[in-house]
């Protein structure tokens, strides 16, 4: 099983290389390469996940390092589906790498398969560790999206149209992210009733999971209410993606809680 999560490990930095050589000498035989690569360390990664799946009994989202392997996955498959429905070929020298990044994390963390806790089985699981990936996974495409909006608008290498697709682009998957966080949250404290009886510990991870959501409700709100677009929102996403990965990884690191297990 190992074998088969570091292959799609391997395939992902692969098509990273190959992707940025590609853009840098503006390689069209490289970057179709990159995608191919790619598309291929998304199947391996999809086949390591039923697997996954199918020797635990169960979704394989129940620890750290499952939970970093699902991220990983969702980012690559947004990318995926952005790429083919939108045709929006540049995505992919910002995308690949938060995927990358995602992933190298997860081969850091312990491998083991081990059974859930008690308060984890519940018809919740699924429910609310799924959506969590969805929204942290278009958190991070769309500060990835900003990232190359900030760089297009410094070398004045985008035409107008660019990039407002790109600054509407980030903006809807702000949007359907804040979906899923939402989703989260409510669903957790459910959860949290039923397995702890209180709808709200204060515990660090339902903590930073609230700060992100404001956060982005920040965004909506001055995007919506306020007009605002452009450069001033590119920064807000790019600075905001931090946030997502602290309270992915780094309020586990950190702090201790009632999450700690995930």
């Amino acid at each position: 099983m190992k074998f088969i999560f570091f292959a799609a490990f391997v395939l992902y930095g692969i098509a990273v290389i190959l992707e940025f050589t590609g853009a840098a000498f503006k390689k069209d035989k490289l970057l179709k390469s990159a995608w191919f690569v790619f598309l291929g360390a998304f199947a391996v990664h999809t086949v390591f996940l039923i697997v996954r799946g199918i020797a635990a009994k169960r979704l394989p989202l129940s620890n750290q390092f499952e939970f970093a392997n699902a991220f990983a996955w969702g980012v690559a498959l947004m990318l995926i589906v952005l790429r083919g429905r939108l045709k929006t070929d540049w995505l992919s020298v910002v995308a690949m790498p938060a995927a990358l990044l995602v992933m190298t994390y997860a081969a850091l963390q312990p491998m083991e398969i081990r059974d859930l806790m008690p308060a984890l089985r519940s018809a919740w699981f699924g429910v609310h560790i799924g959506s969590a990936v969805l929204s942290y996974s278009a958190f991070v495409i769309a500060g990835s999206i900003s990232l190359r909006y900030l760089l297009a608008v410094k070398k004045q290498s985008a035409d107008e149209r660019a990039l407002r697709q790109m600054d509407y682009l980030s903006y809807r998957l702000v949007a359907f992210g804040f979906l899923f966080l939402t989703v989260v949250i409510l669903s957790g404290a459910i959860w949290a009733e039923q397995a702890w009886s209180a709808f709200w510990t204060w515990d660090p991870k339902e903590v930073w999971a609230l700060i992100t959501w404001i956060i982005y409700a920040v965004y909506l709100h001055l995007r919506l209410r306020m007009k605002r677009r452009g450069t001033a929102m590119a920064w807000f996403l790019v600075i905001a993606v931090p946030v997502v990965f602290f309270t992915f990884a780094g309020v586990n690191t950190f702090m201790h809680g009632l999450h700690t297990y995930g």
